[in-house]
């Protein structure tokens, strides 16, 4: 079970790092300056290929998390109230991730209105969930 939990705690650090820098590329692709198309292209290249891997790093935090706790047991039970709010946070996760990818889209296709201050605090929401999850993991406040 300590390797599930290893492997299960590396891949999530992975996937916030990528959801940490992501919206960072965004705050740049808002910032290019009309008619600089290498900058946009090249940021635009970068994001994708981020976004692919940090997609590539959630699916097995996902799994290995399932793994622990529907194998393990991890967080079932009575007392373990902590557990639901944790998959809570694990769902907006999910839903941020997603709409990164939707941004992007919408990035590449040059129909965002979004500036970039408004990316520079949407950069901000993964620090909070995983700063969340690690305080509902480690405290177990319920």
């Amino acid at each position: 079970m300590l390797w599930i939990k290893a492997l299960h705690i590396v891949f999530v650090a992975s996937w916030f790092a990528g959801l940490f820098y992501l919206p960072r590329i965004f705050v740049n692709l808002a910032m290019v300056a009309p008619g600089s198309e290498a900058e946009r292209a090249r940021l635009l290249l970068m994001a994708r290929k981020l976004l692919r891997f940090t997609t590539l790093l959630a699916l097995p935090a996902l799994g290995l998390g399932l793994w622990l706790w529907l194998v393990y047991g991890i967080g079932r039970g009575p007392g373990n109230g902590w557990m639901h709010a944790k998959l809570a946070v694990v769902l907006l996760a999910v839903g941020y991730h997603h709409a990164c990818s939707v941004l992007l889209r919408k990035l590449a296709a040059g129909t965002s209105r979004r500036s970039h201050g408004w990316f520079r605090w949407f950069n901000e929401v993964p620090v909070l969930l995983l700063l969340v999850a690690v305080v509902l993991v480690v405290v177990k406040p319920f």
